[in-house]
């Protein structure tokens, strides 16, 4: 019977968790199932292994300890926090060999936005830009840890940018930018004024497991 390990977590996937401050693992639970998903091909990791990602979308309202964690986060930046928004689970499973023995891992990485009380910058145009020159290289990079980056009909999906380009989002950083359908992407930037916005529905926290598989 093969070994079983806990999933090893990719460069890109250990930089948007540092980035949205959300590293725990989540479980696939209860509720409608997710409003979009994606699954990969199979394909090789660096370790000679073979691995399937697969990500489910949201968005969801942050449990209570999500909530808590974008809490801290903010305040250690000085700043309240307005919303959360649990935009996605990243699962990961991989089979190989180790120690010589063959072996399987897998988990769940929740993908979260604390909206802090960020400044809007004056120029978010120029980070668009930005990111316009730099993301057929960025997806390129992106396949090498989690596969193809997804499209429909040979048209690739759009990058969101976790922290947005008006609140100063990185454009290019691994961390800050996940491949999304264009229905949910504009689901999403619709809600980004709301999460950003006092008193809203962002601010409520929402339940453990808001989805099934």
């Amino acid at each position: 019977m093969p070994a079983v390990l806990p999933l090893h977590r990719s460069a890109s996937v250990a930089a948007l968790l540092a980035v949205v401050g959300c590293g725990s693992a989540t479980i696939a639970g209860g509720g409608s199932p997710a409003h979009a998903k994606w699954v990969s091909p199979i394909f090789t990791t660096p370790d000679g292994g073979q691995m399937r990602t697969t990500i489910y979308y949201g968005p969801w309202q942050c449990s209570a300890a999500f909530l808590s964690r974008c809490e801290s986060k903010c305040s250690a930046q000085g700043l309240p926090l307005m919303g959360c928004m649990w935009l996605a689970d990243i699962k990961g499973d991989w089979q190989g060999r180790f120690l010589l023995m063959p072996a399987e891992a897998g988990g769940r990485l929740a993908i979260t936005h604390c909206c802090c009380d960020y400044p809007k910058v004056a120029d978010p145009e120029s980070l668009r830009k930005v990111w316009s020159r730099s993301r057929i290289r960025f997806r390129e990079e992106w396949a090498k840890e989690l596969g193809t980056w997804p499209n429909t009909a040979g048209r690739a999906w759009p990058g969101h940018h976790l922290r947005d380009f008006l609140h100063g989002g990185d454009p290019t950083a691994p961390g800050n930018v996940l491949p999304v359908p264009d229905d949910v992407h504009t689901t999403i930037n619709t809600e980004y004024p709301a999460c950003y916005a006092p008193g809203g529905k962002w601010l409520t926290p929402g339940p453990e497991r808001p989805y099934a598989d």
